[in-house]
């Protein structure tokens, strides 16, 4: 690869021809060869490192204002040069790929992984990138972040477009959205879950966060909408007055584009009848995935398949056919006891993966659960009553804590905590999952929550392995 395959012509004024290697704007990774992004950060700003970075070698840097450098390639927002020159990079593999993106708070795994395997079963190849790995359609990659940086990302899609895939669904992150991770992309479906108190540590209020999830649908032919949630009412609302894009309105509570009736909640799942209005046709859903909040998310896939051009009836019958998600919702132990397994790690996720648990446990509910660390610390006390208000036993512990203490989440966890419930804690989470194990009873259930689908802990920069799939099957055979 040399430097002016992913330049165009009025972009090498200046600029000397060369062979190159990676594209990154991490100063720690440049190697000689490599370009480096000067990107301006909250702590750092690349700008200050690019005559190192030459220095080092690098082949050329990519910057917002001119620093009398030699190579440097001048754009307006570095952030999205970053995308586009990693696109380039990689021969644009989007082109060869249709889209669909899900965004919200909670939701999004869950929503994506069914799109996946609703297209495959009707005979279309699909890759996913999201939060439980990132599957290129021949392998699976652990994930890291829910959507990779720049230059990982089209790797990522151009070994998918290699290996046949003609759908890709992804989760977007508000973050990514925030930092402009892919650009110029048109996606065949956006879809909407919800939106709840997260990430404000980064966003700083809920409208900077709505407005983060809002602009992946600038770029979408069409968007589904959970309009049941308030900031999904408003997206819908808001979006009405353009006329670039279709949308479909998604309920439980009324009729709307697509709705949810005849809705039946079990232990092993739920059934219910998928109404599509403007069609007039309508069909039973079944999926062996607990939890009131999953009908919402198989209606966003079912009609975000038929938005990328699937008819109902395919999108259903793939639907009937799902085993479900690895982490969400997912029993790892049926004996005298249940152990259930599930990503909620906000207020509202905890809210909506309890409430419908709760419902179907004839003994005991005994959570174990935590709060990540350096991550918005304004929602632990609200996981922490959320919890007291459905579990009988709680088991306080961590969960990703980063370089922050330990004890010191918990304790703000703790501080949330209303009367109604027995409350231990663990710093250790193993130890945390042992003793809800040994307190466990005939018809009791046990929810992991937090996890999910993750193999690790991150302690410090570390990532630790950690498979509460595998801890259940030791502990519980």
């Amino acid at each position: 690869m040399r430097l002016y395959d992913i330049l165009k012509d009025n972009e090498r004024e200046g600029i000397t021809d060369c062979i190159i290697g990676k594209i990154t704007d991490d100063t720690r990774k440049v190697e000689p060869g490599d370009v480096f992004i000067a990107i301006t950060g909250r702590n750092f700003d690349g700008h200050s490192a690019c005559a190192d970075m030459l220095a080092k070698g690098a082949a050329a840097v990519v910057v917002d204002r001119d620093l009398g450098l030699p190579q440097q390639i001048i754009t307006s927002d570095t952030r999205k040069t970053f995308g586009i020159l990693s696109s380039r990079y990689y021969g644009e593999p989007t082109k060869r790929l249709k889209l669909i993106a899900a965004t919200g708070t909670n939701g999004k795994t869950t929503t994506v992984n069914l799109i996946k395997h609703i297209l495959n079963e009707s005979g279309h190849k699909c890759g996913c990138i999201g939060t439980a790995g990132y599957d290129v359609c021949g392998r699976t990659y652990e994930a890291h972040l829910t959507t990779p940086y720049q230059f990982e990302l089209y790797r990522y899609f151009r070994e998918m477009a290699d290996n046949g895939a003609e759908y890709c669904a992804m989760e977007a992150s508000s973050q990514a959205l925030s930092q402009s991770r892919f650009v110029g992309e048109v996606f065949e479906c956006g879809i909407f879950t919800n939106l709840t108190q997260d990430h404000l540590d980064w966003h700083g209020t809920m409208e900077n966060y709505y407005q983060a999830k809002k602009s992946l649908f600038r770029c979408c032919k069409a968007a589904v909408i959970n309009v049941d949630d308030p900031w999904g009412k408003r997206l819908y609302d808001e979006l009405s007055a353009e006329e670039n894009i279709r949308l479909t309105a998604l309920s439980e509570r009324e009729m709307t584009d697509v709705s949810a009736c005849a809705i039946e909640l079990k232990s092993g799942g739920v059934t219910y009848t998928l109404a599509d209005k403007r069609s007039e046709q309508a069909f039973t859903v079944s999926i062996p995935m607990p939890g009131d909040f999953n009908v919402m998310n198989s209606m966003g896939a079912a009609a975000a398949c038929v938005e990328a051009g699937l008819n109902l009836r395919e999108a259903v019958a793939g639907l009937n056919t799902s085993k479900g998600v690895c982490g969400r919702a997912e029993v790892l132990y049926d004996g005298d006891y249940t152990v259930i397994c599930d990503y909620a790690h906000t207020e509202d996720g905890l809210e909506k993966t309890l409430s419908a648990v709760k419902r179907f446990v004839k003994g005991r509910l005994i959570v174990v659960f935590g709060a990540a660390g350096e991550r918005d610390a304004g929602k632990r006390p609200g996981m922490g009553r959320c919890v007291s208000r459905y579990a009988d036993i709680a088991v306080v512990t961590s969960d990703n804590p980063r370089f922050e203490d330990q004890q010191s989440i918990i304790d703000q966890v703790l501080s949330g905590f209303e009367g109604g419930c027995e409350v231990h804690s663990f710093v250790d989470r193993l130890e945390a999952i042992k003793y809800a194990v040994s307190l466990a009873e005939k018809d009791d259930v046990i929810a992991l929550c937090g996890k999910g689908h993750e193999e690790y802990q991150v302690i410090g920069d570390d990532y630790m392995p950690f498979s509460e799939h595998r801890i259940i099957k030791e502990l519980c055979g």
